[in-house]
């Protein structure tokens, strides 16, 4: 029964021909404001109003940085729910999408995109090839984003700078334009998402796991001084999502098969997976001593890893088809990068087209998921099941 029924109740008593005594009525009385107040406590409106988002990372949440800047993303991408390549490396909306609508705000801009960017709501700095670790010649030969987490910071950094002094010029600017207001910035959301093409570089290039699992420590070092760069920016509110099980994506599965004591029970490499799970490990030592350190902040630790295998695993009872296949990249037995021609020794060329139905698959291209795994990915973390401390995502300010 709700506050008003319960009130009625309570009405329609006071009419009856009996009498009830004074101390009945005054501990009734105390129970409706009692039952009002924890009404209130869980309502929608106790939800957190978020102004904005920050986000950082990799292609898993990069929102149109790359496919600005070194050239767009040609067709299939886009198609399921776009309609067009709309800068994601996915055939739709990407799970930094579904955040954004769970907290009722818009897609979020690139902030290396000039064409039609709107950032009163944030700014997406994540930006596809992208590492946590500064990019040397190595990693650029390898084909890596020169646009690692340091230099998206300081993007952030003089978006922060630029929008403040843009303020102080004229105060009607958000209404006007498509800024942030300042006092939006230390109640935005910062989310995070790196790390995958660091273990990928530590995987191909070092061709040794444990070179790979050595070079952990410093990358962790590195992410959280970024976090406390952002802290000493004014955030306080982070989602920051470990790793995904990067031995189930078919792109390493089907270029590095596993020898089979190396494949578990649904072929993933297990060894590429005990690297991501370490890397997992040792960022939640590292954000737990730095809840210590940040105690005016909230650090939410989401547990990507899980919900990604969970699925993989499950792949059919949730109406996927095979979990190690991929959608977008094939033509007959050729494998060609999706949107892609690839010319024959024949001189036949042969394109990268998409799948009849990209729902039915959870890898997009080899190495991204579909729109219809992020969803379901996105589904299983927002209500904070999957978080570290248990909070659901309308609730991190809390």
């Amino acid at each position: 029964m709700n506050s008003t029924g319960l009130t009625n109740s309570i009405s329609e008593r006071w009419k009856s021909p009996w009498r009830i005594s004074k101390t009945v009525a005054i501990s009734m009385a105390i129970g409706i404001i009692l039952l009002s107040s924890s009404l209130l406590v869980f309502s929608p409106s106790s939800a957190c109003q978020v102004p904005a988002i920050y986000n950082y990372g990799d292609s898993n949440s990069d929102t149109g940085s790359v496919s600005a800047t070194f050239g767009r993303l040609p067709s299939p991408f886009g198609e399921t729910f776009f309609g067009k390549p709309s800068g994601r490396c996915s055939d739709g909306r990407l799970i930094i999408d579904f955040i954004a609508v769970e907290l009722g705000l818009p897609y979020l801009s690139a902030y290396l995109d000039s064409i039609e960017s709107d950032f009163r709501h944030g700014a997406n700095f994540a930006a596809s090839g992208s590492t946590i670790q500064p990019v040397d010649g190595k990693l650029f030969d390898a084909g890596f984003n020169p646009l690692s987490l340091s230099i998206q910071l300081s993007q952030f950094q003089q978006f922060k700078d630029r929008t403040i002094e843009l303020y102080t010029q004229d105060r009607n600017l958000w209404r006007q334009g498509r800024l942030p207001r300042p006092e939006d910035f230390s109640k935005a959301l910062y989310t995070l998402d790196c790390g995958q093409n660091d273990l990928h570089f530590g995987i191909t290039s070092m061709g040794d796991e444990e070179k790979a699992v050595a070079s952990i420590p410093s990358l962790i070092n590195q992410f959280a001084l970024a976090i406390e760069e952002l802290y000493q920016e004014g955030a306080r509110i982070f989602w920051i999502h470990n790793t995904g099980p990067i031995g189930c994506l078919p792109f390493f599965v089907i270029n590095y098969p596993p020898k089979p004591d190396n494949a578990d029970q649904i072929g993933c490499v297990k060894s590429y997976n005990a690297v991501a799970q370490e890397f997992n490990k040792q960022l939640k030592g590292k954000v737990s001593k730095l809840r210590t350190q940040l105690s005016d902040a909230m650090l939410i630790l989401v547990d990507i890893y899980s919900a990604k295998y969970s699925l993989i695993s499950q792949a059919k009872k949730y109406g996927f088809d095979d979990p190690l296949s991929y959608c977008c990249g094939h033509y007959e037995d050729y494998r060609v990068d999706c949107g892609k021609t690839l010319q024959l020794v024949n001189g036949t060329n042969v394109y990268g087209g998409s799948c009849s139905d990209p729902s039915k698959y959870i890898s997009w291209d080899g190495i991204h998921y579909t729109e219809a795994a992020n969803k379901w990915v996105a589904n299983r973390i927002i209500d904070g099941s999957l978080s570290d401390p248990p909070a659901p995502l309308i609730k991190a300010c809390r």
